[in-house]
């Protein structure tokens, strides 16, 4: 499994078998440039401009945007309903969070979730190898809230995403917060990680992408 961020809370996952999953692209008004990639698999967590930008997508692509067990090209997707706020969607709506099993993987990418995990939500995601979590706060939960995820899912590995950078001007917190409190190894990796069933155990527990 190779995995790039595009920026914010997009990502690139490439399974071994060429399958390309993209994760909330974002249209120009957030900061980093446009995540224009082909893709066989598009997830949106919501329906806001920086997660919902399907223009950017090219060739012919199945979508997914609601809860439920969905399957496409040999990838099992499972969405759980939550919220993008700790007011039950009063204030912002809902959210999906993603569970995508490939390559003998299971990774969740959580979208704008604005609340720490009900127990029953976390025993939907069940066991996690790669934890995708916002930590910039104010639109999603932040660092010290992200930790409680980490915490109810145990993933081996997490990538901190929805952070400030020098990219953006979203009044959201950088991710040297979550990083700090983390207190746990972590890298910072440009570009492409690649992550297996095989390697993961050898991984640095938590990995901080950088866009180039």
């Amino acid at each position: 499994m190779k995995i790039k961020w595009m920026g914010h809370s997009c990502f690139l996952m490439t399974a071994s078998d060429g399958t390309k999953i993209l994760t909330d692209p974002f249209d120009k008004s957030v900061g980093y440039p446009i995540p224009e990639t082909e893709a066989d698999i598009v997830t949106t967590s919501h329906n806001h401009f920086d997660h919902n930008y399907t223009e950017a997508v090219k060739g012919a692509y199945t979508l997914f945007n609601s809860s439920g067990v969905h399957d496409a090209r040999g990838v099992r997707i499972t969405g759980i309903s939550t919220y993008h706020d700790i007011a039950g969607g009063a204030k912002r709506g809902g959210n999906i969070v993603f569970i995508y099993e490939v390559d003998g993987l299971r990774i969740c990418h959580c979208g704008d979730l604005g609340h720490v995990l009900t127990g029953s939500q976390a025993d939907l995601a069940g066991k996690i190898d790669i934890l995708m979590v916002p930590v910039g706060g104010n639109f999603t939960i932040n660092a010290r809230q992200a930790l409680e995820v980490v915490e109810q899912l145990k993933p081996k590995v997490v990538i901190p995403m929805h952070f400030k950078t020098d990219f953006m001007d979203f009044p959201i917190e950088k991710a040297d917060v979550f990083l700090k409190l983390a207190g746990k190894p972590w890298k910072a990796q440009k570009g492409e990680m690649e992550i297996t069933a095989k390697n993961i155990d050898e991984t640095t527990e938590i990995i901080l992408p950088v866009f180039e």
